[in-house]
């Protein structure tokens, strides 16, 4: 995000940064990229100089949702991976839900095989009807 984007007051710019990080490292091991990230992995994804991302890294470590690693790295601890996680899911959560006329995960459809079959036919024959 650029800097006119972030919010203005410094607490508010703090949530957003620890948000964003959290989110990024989760989505990172995710991914299978690694385990842990440096500086330069903020200032590559999300544009932060050096300065900044060494002082929310340090914050981050201090508050337990980061662990420093003996090479100045940084990894998600437990409390980080679960609060990235929270975040990742959150922000994504429009992109994840069932597109219009799909089962939701909550559909019978997931309790058999021939319950599956039989939403199939029944979704079908509604798009043939409609």
């Amino acid at each position: 995000m650029s800097v006119i984007g972030q919010p203005k007051s410094e607490e508010l710019r703090q949530l957003y940064w620890r948000d964003e990080i959290l989110q990024l490292l989760f989505w990172i091991q995710g991914e299978g990229f690694g385990q842990r990230i440096e500086v330069e992995t903020l200032e590559r994804f999300l544009t932060l100089d050096a300065s900044s991302s060494t002082a929310h890294l340090e914050r981050l470590a201090a508050q337990g949702l980061l662990v420093r690693d003996d090479l100045g790295g940084y990894q998600l601890s437990d409390l980080g991976r679960s609060e990235g996680g929270r975040i990742f899911a959150a922000e994504f959560a429009h992109l994840t839900q069932p597109a219009h006329g799909a089962c939701g995960p909550e559909c019978w459809c997931r309790a058999s095989s021939a319950e599956a079959a039989a939403c199939e036919e029944d979704r079908r024959t509604w798009v043939m009807d409609w």
